[in-house]
């Protein structure tokens, strides 16, 4: 028997967005229906796929969706072009990337994973519930680079460890673009020669449940941080 459809309540999530700071200019209406849709196919298909360790729709807002809001937010800060090539690479369930594309639709945004599953939901997800200017690319990174223009953003989130994205990626950055982290530690003291931090940002979440178990504590928080870095 396929999994019973989630339903997530619009009001609700209003109020958790309030909850976690985010008021109507930041994420409007139309952004709120595409993340409910989000958040519903998530939850369905999880249950079979196992995509999240989160076990409801409002504790995967909590503890996930969260991050791509705050990434909106940083996004907005930096000196990108107006219609910005942008690389989300490893990005397995669509986190930070279709959130993130629910309120932020600056040009054009690539989810590049090379996992069969999660390609075949991310394009579920956005046959569904279209985003102007996001694709899905299903191969290798190194496959990927050679047939984009150069990159004025790429967003990694426990893609690779950060030395290893910055030499991935060092020839495929446009001049002035950056290569955003999404971590739970702030940017290294010291970084290859010929890259700077060029911004940061942290803010406090609530804890994510250990894999497996039960949900977090509640009142449990977590840092978390956001940094862009660019070739000096």
């Amino acid at each position: 028997m396929p999994p019973a459809d989630v339903h997530v309540s619009l009001k609700e999530l209003s109020r958790l967005c309030a909850e976690a700071g985010f008021g109507p200019d930041d994420v409007p209406e139309t952004a709120l229906a595409a993340l409910a849709g989000y958040l519903e196919l998530l939850m369905k298909w999880n249950r079979v796929m196992n995509l999240v360790g989160t076990h409801t729709w409002q504790a995967t807002f909590r503890t996930l969706i969260v991050d791509s809001l705050h990434l909106a937010r940083f996004l907005r800060t930096l000196d990108l072009p107006e219609a910005p090539e942008t690389w989300d690479l490893g990005a397995g369930a669509g986190l930070p990337g279709i959130p993130l594309r629910a309120v932020w639709q600056a040009g054009t945004y690539h989810l590049v994973d090379a996992r069969e599953k999660r390609t075949l939901f991310l394009s579920n997800v956005l046959a569904r519930h279209p985003l102007p200017g996001t694709v899905v690319f299903r191969g290798r990174v190194e496959e990927f680079m050679p047939t984009r223009p150069k990159a004025d953003c790429v967003v990694s989130r426990a893609f690779l460890p950060w030395p290893e994205v910055l030499g991935l990626v060092h020839d495929h950055v446009a001049p002035g673009g950056v290569v955003v982290f999404l971590a739970n530690e702030g940017a290294p003291a010291t970084l290859p020669a010929d890259w700077r931090v060029a911004a940061r940002a942290e803010y406090v979440v609530q804890a994510p449940p250990p894999r497996g178990r039960g949900g977090a504590a509640a009142g449990d928080v977590t840092t978390r941080h956001l940094w862009a870095v660019a070739l000096a």
